[in-house]
């Protein structure tokens, strides 16, 4: 369905196109929602489908694009943490990965928090023994390190296992993390044998001490029910706040779990906001073998085979349920029911820090978007500025942004400001994007320098508030520099507003600064040698050797160069000509 404009605002799929389409315009619609999008409705487009699957394929496709205003949707959430296997390379490294899908490589999950992923990485290391090491480590190393010596990689890095035998580690640690351990352990038992019978009895203990973990950690999952790999995923709704709760479950062991909280929910009926999750939650990502649910699930059979169409097996989605699954169920809901009223208690809370803030600020109406800029650097360095977001319900994460800021003198905090409210407003805000309070961390020089910035790009109609610290910048005592003011406010240390401002402020300070470390962090790991177009991992490597370090490589003649295998006199030339540019 589009409105007059051409936008798309409602996304649906039925077996009976007419029939569903029809419902809508019969008059007998009684929820607000519902009402407004027939009002708002000037044209339908339908596509039609050969399968169901499809259908409901094409339905999450167009939802994701277009994020309709009358769709239930779940915020794009990629804060998910995932386990990645660099398939592409000859000896794969397993890391901890967090983001958007990868091109490359193979990625398992996702996990519920940071702490499970390390957790069975350490597992998959203690009993694969694959490497963790970043792919520079691997590329410049000359002898085994640390994890070879405690038993946690096979130093693939010097050679001392192929890639073949490498590439079945790799194999078995994906089919482990699959759930399918009991072929591995067939796996690793039938080459203990093989080992045995050649008399390759080092690789053959090997493979034993592997079978004796792989079985250990097959009693403990017997102990935890089973080796069960499913969600479980339960609905609870408090006044207007619906929260969906997921727990997570591998190898029979519970990871843990995470709430979420669609928009557009509040008057949608429970069971429509249950089906629209599956589709969006599962639409993207790998779904365990079971789903397990607190309530029958329209579209079930269709949604399961759209879960499962990469062939590998058949995803069910269960809610006649008995016994453990039951009470995993039961445990969800609780979370559910507690996430709704939390969320609940917190938009009434940040709803009244809003009226205090408009009311402090002269606002005619309460804001419902408020971003806040701060600048960090160590002594002019590595500048980076913040903007965080907060709407009616809270923090909107997904609206943060960092940016790297240049040709800035250093040290320059008005300049750096000045420059990051440009690139901000570069464009004019879409609606729902365009903040009506924004907050800058810092004084009248600052607050100036934003207010210029908004000024050159014909922003109006945004209230600036430059937030500066106090008397022995002590928390409470924060002066507030509003523009068009010519007095500054000072309010109450124990005022709704100021609390709202110190956790805004304190919100872009660290965001800032994980940013800043992070630029900094990484200049330091670069070598200048990485600038050297043609100078790659080997020769930088064995230039390196040969003169003992950069220090010495410093103090090296064209000639000296030339006489390191694989430096030609031109790429002797430039990595002489980095060391003396003047």
């Amino acid at each position: 369905m589009l409105d007059a404009g051409g936008a798309v605002i409602y996304v649906g799929k039925a077996r009976d196109l007419r029939r569903r389409v029809a419902s809508y315009f019969s008059g007998k619609a009684t929820d607000a929602k519902t009402m407004a999008m027939v009002r708002a409705v000037a044209a339908i487009e339908v596509t039609v489908t050969r399968t169901e699957i499809e259908a409901l394929l094409l339905e999450y496709n167009l939802i994701k694009e277009h994020r309709p205003r009358y769709n239930v949707l779940l915020r794009d959430d990629k804060s998910y943490p995932w386990i990645r296997i660099s398939t592409e390379q000859a000896f794969p490294r397993i890391s901890f990965y967090r983001g958007a899908k990868p091109k490359q490589g193979r990625i398992l999950g996702p996990y519920p928090n940071a702490a499970s992923v390390r957790s069975t990485i350490n597992l998959i290391e203690r009993l694969f023994q694959l490497r963790n090491c970043e792919d520079s480590m691997f590329s410049n190393r000359s002898r085994p390190c640390m994890q070879h010596q405690i038993q946690r990689c096979t130093a693939p890095c010097v050679g001392l296992i192929s890639a073949e035998d490498y590439g079945r580690d790799v194999a078995d640690a994906l089919s482990f993390l699959r759930g399918d351990s009991a072929s591995v352990v067939e796996s690793v038992a039938s080459r203990m044998e093989r080992a045995a019978e050649s008399r390759d009895y080092e690789l053959a203990a090997r493979y034993r001490d592997q079978l004796r973990a792989l079985q250990a950690t097959q009693a403990e999952q017997l102990v935890t029910r089973g080796s069960v790999d499913c969600d479980i995923v339960a609905l609870a709704r408090e006044g207007a706040v619906v929260c969906v709760a997921v727990l997570m479950c591998r190898g029979g062991r519970l990871l843990g779990g995470r709430n979420h909280f669609p928009q557009h929910a509040g008057t949608a009926a429970d069971d429509d906001v249950m089906r629209a999750f599956l589709l969006q939650y599962y639409g993207g990502r790998e779904a365990p073998a079971e789903i397990l649910v607190d309530r029958k699930v329209d579209d079930a059979e269709g949604l399961s085979g759209l879960f499962g169409a990469d062939g590998q097996r058949a995803v069910r989605i269960r809610w006649r349920l008995r016994g453990d699954r039951s009470r995993w169920v039961a445990m969800a809901v609780t979370n559910a029911r507690e996430g709704a009223a939390q969320q609940s208690r917190l938009q009434e809370s940040v709803g009244d820090q809003l009226d205090a803030l408009a009311a402090a600020l002269g606002l005619e109406r309460r804001p419902k978007r408020i971003e806040c800029y701060d600048v960090s650097h160590t002594a002019g360095e590595g500048t980076v500025a913040s903007c965080v977001v907060l709407g009616p319900d809270g923090p909107l994460k997904s609206a943060y942004r960092r940016f790297n800021i240049a040709d800035v003198e250093a040290g320059d905090d008005y300049a750096a400001m000045r420059q990051v409210l440009q690139r901000r407003f570069r464009q004019v805000p879409e609606p729902g994007q365009r903040p009506d309070v924004v907050l800058i961390d810092g004084g009248k020089g600052q607050l100036s320098a934003a207010a210029q910035a908004l000024a050159e790009k014909g922003v109006e109609g945004v209230q600036l508030v430059g937030v500066a610290k106090g008397q022995g910048r002590r928390p409470g005592r924060e002066v507030l520099h509003v523009a068009g003011r010519s007095r500054p406010l000072r309010l109450d240390p124990t005022s709704a507003a100021l609390h709202l401002v110190q956790q805004i402020r304190d919100e872009a300070h660290r965001f800032a600064l994980a940013g800043h470390r992070g630029r900094r962090q990484k200049a330091q790991r670069q070598s200048p040698l990485d600038a050297i177009a043609g100078l790659g991992p080997k020769r930088r490597q064995a230039l390196i050797r040969h003169f003992g370090g950069l220090k010495g490589l410093a103090r090296a003649g064209v000639d000296d160069l030339v006489r390191v295998r694989g430096i030609s006199r031109s790429l002797a030339e430039r990595v002489y000509g980095l060391f003396h540019a003047d």
